[in-house]
């Protein structure tokens, strides 16, 4: 893999070529302020334009999906939603060597969530349980089943099995895999999804959360979205919350035993698929990785 980037297929952008892309295809905005933003996001790469709007562009082909996905969705959805979320000002086409579809969105002011920059965590987990109740209760038909757009988001946990299994031979020596097999298998044996499927953000974690003088207020990075079980939108219960903010996400979701076990199954399987995928390329991954791991089987010890 080259130095610097995530994945083996990542192209390269840069500020030229952003730029180019945008005085080619929306003159109007030609000539504004352009920088990179840095994102917790792996799949595109994100440029503030001017002080208003970000463009965002996919970096590898599984992404490329995911823009008129959010063109499409996103408008619908946000009307119906307690917290802001993207919108979509234009969307580009290729052009200049660059191969996909990108877009230009609306800035949203504000900062990733942190244990350090809300009022208390156990009031962003009540209002995140908000956020997914609204968009579990959003009008899905017609929208997208899990699939390679949102990297499989939402499909019953034993679709995952195979890739599971494969990460936890990758890890022998470096977590307990014993510990992490038996909790994994734990999740399988949980009653899976009957209901129709929902729509989910399919990536709910701190770096996809912005905070404004200590609230919640704003759900970024739509690329997971897709209709399915609602229970992979609980990972982040072992991401950022513990204790007493863990018990209010789940009593606000109303969550019954078996979403609660699918939902630490998915934490869990997204960790251990992250863990020597990025084992060598981003610490920060890898330490949010093995956080998950870690609070997966306390949760169960």
């Amino acid at each position: 893999m080259t130095a610097g980037k995530l994945h083996a297929n990542e192209i390269d952008i840069d500020v030229a070529l952003v730029g180019d892309l945008v005085a080619a295809q929306f003159p109007q905005w030609a000539g504004l302020p352009l920088k990179p933003v840095p994102s917790a996001g792996t799949d595109n790469a994100i440029y503030r334009l001017g002080q208003d709007m970000a463009v965002r562009l996919p970096r590898i082909p599984g992404a490329a999906g995911q823009v008129d996905k959010e063109q499409t969705w996103l408008p619908r959805l946000a009307p119906g939603l307690p917290l802001q979320i993207p919108l979509p000002l234009g969307k580009g086409k290729p052009g200049g060597g660059y191969p996909w579809n990108w877009s230009v969105y609306r800035w949203l002011e504000g900062e990733n969530a942190t244990l350090d920059n809300v009022t208390g965590r156990q009031e962003v987990a009540r209002d995140l349980a908000g956020f997914i109740t609204a968009l579990g209760r959003a009008d899905a038909s017609g929208g997208p089943a899990p699939g390679h757009h949102n990297f499989f988001r939402g499909v019953p946990l034993a679709d995952r099995d195979a890739n599971v299994r494969r990460a936890l031979a990758d890890l022998e020596g470096v977590i307990d895999t014993a510990a992490a097999t038996a909790a994994w298998e734990s999740a399988l044996a949980a009653p899976a999804w009957s209901g129709p499927g929902v729509w989910v953000h399919g990536d709910l974690s701190a770096g996809n959360l912005l905070v404004r003088e200590g609230r919640l207020s704003a759900v970024i990075d739509f690329g997971g979205l897709g209709v399915g079980d609602p229970a992979c939108d609980l990972l982040i219960a072992w991401e950022y919350f513990t204790g007493d903010s863990r018990d209010a996400f789940r009593a606000a979701l109303g969550a019954d035993e078996a979403t609660w076990a699918r939902g630490r199954g998915w934490a869990l399987s997204v960790a251990l698929i992250a863990l020597p995928y990025y084992l060598h390329s981003s610490p920060v991954i890898t330490r949010r990785a093995r956080h998950m791991i870690g609070e997966v089987l306390a949760d169960l010890g």
